[in-house]
């Protein structure tokens, strides 16, 4: 996790969140500020999915194109329909099976 303190203001802003998916659903169960509180969750409840690093006011999209991980090679790959669907597999993330990493 990427923290930034604001000694000026004395706050604390975090810049990115882990989000559970498990398998099957159609959306996210679970937003966390560590892995170690998403594990704690995953594992108290035997759950099978995927726990993803999620960078803060970016989407997955715009970062793996800003990191040149993504590159626009075909017309459809930049409309709405595309864009919305993304997931970039080089955000950090786990595997998980009956709450246990793999």
């Amino acid at each position: 996790m990427f923290v930034f303190v604001d000694l000026k203001n004395d706050n604390i802003k975090m810049n990115n969140v882990w989000v559970f998916h498990g398998a099957g659903a159609q959306f996210a169960s679970g937003v966390f500020t560590t892995v170690e509180k998403a594990e704690e969750w995953i594992s108290k409840h035997k759950l099978t999915g995927l726990l993803t690093n999620y960078i803060l006011d970016t989407s997955a999209y715009d970062w793996a194109i800003a990191h040149e991980y993504f590159e626009v090679k075909k017309e459809n790959q930049s409309t709405p329909e595309f864009i919305q669907r993304f997931a970039n597999a080089n955000n950090q993330h786990f595997h998980y099976q009956n709450g246990e990493r793999q």
